[in-house]
């Protein structure tokens, strides 16, 4: 009997997140479920952990780590907030550790040349969007200045700029990330936006990235 209240309880918590439904339907087991929910999350994520690592050949394979984490806990797992917010501090924490760990053992980064083209940096974002040649090259320099910009920032700023970009998650969903206020995770947010419109505004404005000094 409790094993069947705990059931109603839980069918009642996540009504308004499908996305914690299809979760619960793991814990029981459904593969089909789980199948669902890394077709949905699998570019989030890997944007999230690729931005953050800087490494789109490591992001991938951190990012499978996620979705295999995310299996492993699941008999865990309760709905005590959006499917989302569970995710995505999945997702920070393990890119968290391996940023740590690099710190302790460089290796490669993005700047490194392409082997087989010494102009190209060797791990390179996707962009699927259609532009003439112009507009690439503008639009491909303008990414990469986003970037160096995002780069700069303050890892909980950088973070929480990310997690911005995510249409899933709310303010209070963003402070569950980061495991602080809402307050704070307003401010972070407001002061890595503001930054970044500084860096980025000069540029747009001459084309160059650096103030001449």
């Amino acid at each position: 009997m409790a094993g069947l209240v705990f059931g109603k309880l839980d069918m009642m918590s996540f009504e308004p997140d499908p996305d914690a439904a299809l979760m619960l339907l793991v814990k029981q087991g459904d593969h089909t479920a789980f199948a669902q929910l890394v077709d949905k999350y699998k570019q989030p994520v890997m944007n999230l952990v690729c931005r953050m690592l800087r490494d789109a050949t490591e992001a991938e394979d951190l990012a499978q780590t996620v979705f295999v984490q995310v299996h492993k806990s699941a008999h865990r797992y309760q709905v005590s907030s959006k499917f989302s917010t569970w995710l995505f501090t999945i997702a920070r924490n393990l890119s968290l550790n391996e940023i740590r760990r690099r710190s302790r053992h460089p290796t490669d980064s993005m700047d490194q040349p392409h082997p087989e083209q010494a102009d190209q940096p060797q791990h390179q974002y996707e962009d699927t969007r259609t532009f003439g040649p112009t507009e690439m090259l503008l639009q491909g320099e303008l990414e990469n200045k986003i970037e160096e910009a995002l780069s700069e920032l303050p890892e909980n700023q950088r973070t929480a700029i990310l997690l911005c970009r995510q249409d899933e998650l709310s303010y209070e969903d963003i402070a569950k990330v980061l495991d602080c206020s809402l307050s704070a995770t307003k401010s972070l947010i407001h002061r890595g936006r503001e930054t970044l419109k500084q860096k980025l505004k000069p540029y747009l404005r001459t084309g160059v990235w650096k103030q001449p000094k």
